[in-house]
């Protein structure tokens, strides 16, 4: 048994693979958004403002309610090194979701609103015996923010806003084998974070009818577990001695953003979008954990991951077919955070590229439904044993990762 290699392990909690954005962030909010490569910052669709820019929230002149959910179908497979075996993940659905809905005079110079969204979170279930179970097996990963808003119109042309943003839930799942010397354990860390406080600002100009440029940016927050619970099954009475823990703290950066934003009107009918995100995940630099008691030869652990600051880079575009349709299209690349051989199973990362498109109806003034879909692939990735060997990273396997999603998403709204 290799009591090293499980404790080390135990790292891997709270992170994972997320459907839209590098690292474990998403960015799905906003169907609309959605079917345009992601875009928003630079422009004032609707209520989904407040997530993009809550400085644009003023521009918007409906008031109104928003619902959106999405739906993410994924398929990673893995081969380990020196293997021709292929491992697929088990079969999994996560459904990000948003809810925008904002109030204010008809005519009046601000917005109010409140905004609940899904900014980070993963859910990934490997193949049952894969080579790297002692590294993971099932990670479900979520959190829910909540922002209130307000926004200000301080001229015709240039307004400001700002969210404070509530880490309302957090929750994670992870689970993994143990080797023993005959046969394998299985461990099951289960919690939820504190509620912490962050926020959102942004700043939106719009100098002509036919061009708008935004800014903003969304704070820190850290994610922080507390009495966890920690669950062993399989371990047999010879060995039960050196698992005893029952509790567990760690603490997980839900890392900051700013992005910069540009919206292009050539026509009533026709609006561009471009934004550019920079993440800052350097402030992702280990995964410690407090065990209240021994998992294996200590009650402390910490793996390394040094993530680094990212950029994502998104491009979309609408056009108003006629006054009750709206076609839209777009795509984003989006550069992995995961430095070269720190990979690991919960977040096999690489640099990435999306195509969206997306659709809108008018049923009547007051309520109209919204269509989107991704497609997101990965580039390959691949680490050797050597490279983990390099980095001190050997908690993790070598091999090569490679994923595909899909993510179709329904939105649906109600304007006042």
């Amino acid at each position: 048994m290799n009591l090293k290699t499980l404790l080390l392990a135990g790292g891997a909690l709270l992170s994972g693979t997320a459907a839209s954005a590098g690292g474990y962030q998403v960015t799905l909010a906003g169907i609309k958004n959605n079917g345009m490569g992601g875009v928003g910052v630079g422009l004032s669709l609707d209520q989904a403002a407040m997530f993009y820019n809550p400085g644009a929230l003023a521009m918007v002149r409906e008031r109104g309610v928003q619902l959106g959910g999405n739906l993410t179908f994924a398929r990673n497979a893995f081969v380990a090194e020196g293997s021709t075996t292929q491992r697929e993940l088990r079969n999994s659905i996560s459904t990000p979701f948003g809810l925008f809905a904002s109030f204010g005079p008809a005519e009046g110079k601000f917005r109010a609103g409140i905004a609940v969204y899904t900014p980070f979170g993963s859910t990934l279930k490997y193949a049952e015996g894969w080579e790297g179970r002692t590294a993971l097996t099932d990670i479900d990963l979520k959190s829910i923010y909540v922002q209130p808003t307000f926004s200000y119109a301080l001229t015709e042309q240039l307004s400001v806003g700002v969210g404070v943003t509530v880490l309302a839930y957090g929750a994670v799942n992870l689970q993994k084998d143990i080797a023993l010397p005959d046969s394998y354990g299985h461990i099951e860390l289960d919690g939820k974070a504190k509620t912490k406080v962050g926020y959102n600002a942004g700043v939106f100009f719009k100098p002509s009818s036919k061009l708008s440029v935004g800014i903003s940016y969304r704070s820190k927050i850290d994610a922080q577990v507390e009495d966890g619970d920690v669950t062993f099954t399989g371990i047999g009475a010879a060995f039960a001695s050196s698992f005893k823990a029952t509790k567990f703290g760690a603490t997980l950066p839900l890392p900051a953003t700013t992005s910069l934003g540009l919206g292009i009107m050539p026509t009533e009918k026709l609006t561009i979008g471009a934004d550019i995100n920079y993440v800052n995940w350097s402030a992702y630099r280990n995964l410690e954990f407090a065990f209240n008691d021994v998992v294996g030869p200590s009650n402390f652990s910490t793996s390394k991951r040094y993530y680094q600051d990212a950029f994502t880079f998104r491009l979309g575009g609408q056009y108003k077919v006629t006054d009750k349709f709206t076609a839209r299209v777009g795509g984003a690349y989006d550069n992995s955070p995961v430095k070269n051989g720190y990979v690991t199973p919960e977040t096999p990362d690489a640099d990435r590229f999306s195509g969206t498109v997306g659709a809108s109806y008018a049923v009547n003034e007051h309520f109209s439904v919204d269509l989107s879909t991704q497609f997101v692939t990965f580039q390959k990735r691949s680490q050797s044993q050597q490279d983990l060997i390099n980095n001190q990273t050997t908690d993790r396997i070598a091999g090569t990762y490679k994923t595909n999603i899909v993510i179709p998403g329904l939105g649906l709204n109600y304007n006042f």
